[in-house]
């Protein structure tokens, strides 16, 4: 789903969304699919049934008025809230952003984060509009579907060195840019993204053990302990040792 087919604003944010309730019932039935309206103190003034269900909560109005961080209280809500004030600051759009989120007893997923400023017919900033998609199983058959997993096999074999965009086109015989489109068709992911996301899953499993952060991050291919503390941060929405104390 694209934020480009949203209605646009042709009046102000209330009436956005009363316009919205017209609709409401088909993005209630988009189970692989968060979406959301939030007002310019990033609160929830819309929302579909699916984030309502990942939540834990019984119905829309138990998000109605709050911001992430309140909904998602020791968590990853804090750095949420963040990004939505970013945006709200800087009038700038959040595209292709994967995150992993952290929902009811802690169930995770990873996901793929649009979000992108509503402005008021005199270009006025009334909001942010949201929609975060899970990342799927891969499209098996497509005709370059081998290639990439020979990508996707030496990226987890090799997690703890520096991986080159050469390395993995040498390995599909293709340019960057065909590599690029054959990883978003299958993986719907970047070949960076794919990197980033197997980085932090392997991250993700060894901070249950009792190893030093440190030593975590040289493991995952990262340069130093900072740039990992930095990377992990920006897209689970908290520190290696916040997730460690969440999960123990």
């Amino acid at each position: 789903m694209s934020l480009s087919l949203l209605p646009k604003l042709s009046s102000n944010l209330e009436n956005f969304i009363q316009d919205l309730h017209a609709i409401e019932p088909l993005l209630d039935v988009l189970s692989d699919v968060v979406f959301f309206i939030k007002n310019t103190k990033a609160e929830y003034v819309f929302v579909n049934q699916t984030l309502v269900k990942r939540c834990g909560l019984s119905n829309k109005h138990d998000l109605l008025n709050k911001t992430s961080a309140q909904i998602f209280e020791g968590i990853s809500g804090d750095a949420y809230t963040q990004q939505d004030h970013e945006i709200l600051r800087k009038k700038s759009k959040l595209t292709n952003h994967l995150e992993l989120h952290l929902y009811h007893h802690y169930e995770s997923g990873w996901c793929l984060t649009h979000k992108e400023p509503l402005f008021d017919p005199l270009g006025n900033m009334v909001g942010i509009a949201g929609i975060s998609k899970d990342l799927h199983s891969t499209e098996h058959t497509h005709r370059a579907f081998h290639k990439v997993l020979d990508v996707e096999n030496y990226i987890k074999q090799n997690i703890s060195q520096p991986i080159l965009m050469s390395d993995l086109t040498k390995i599909t015989q293709t340019s960057i840019a065909q590599l690029e489109r054959y990883c978003k068709r299958i993986y719907q992911l970047t070949p960076r993204q794919m990197i980033s996301k197997y980085r932090l899953q392997q991250a993700l499993e060894l901070l249950k053990e009792n190893i030093p952060i440190i030593e975590i991050s040289l493991k995952c291919g990262y340069t130093d302990h900072s740039a990992f503390c930095r990377h992990f941060k920006i897209h689970t929405g908290m520190s290696p040792t916040q997730y460690r104390q969440l999960i123990k």
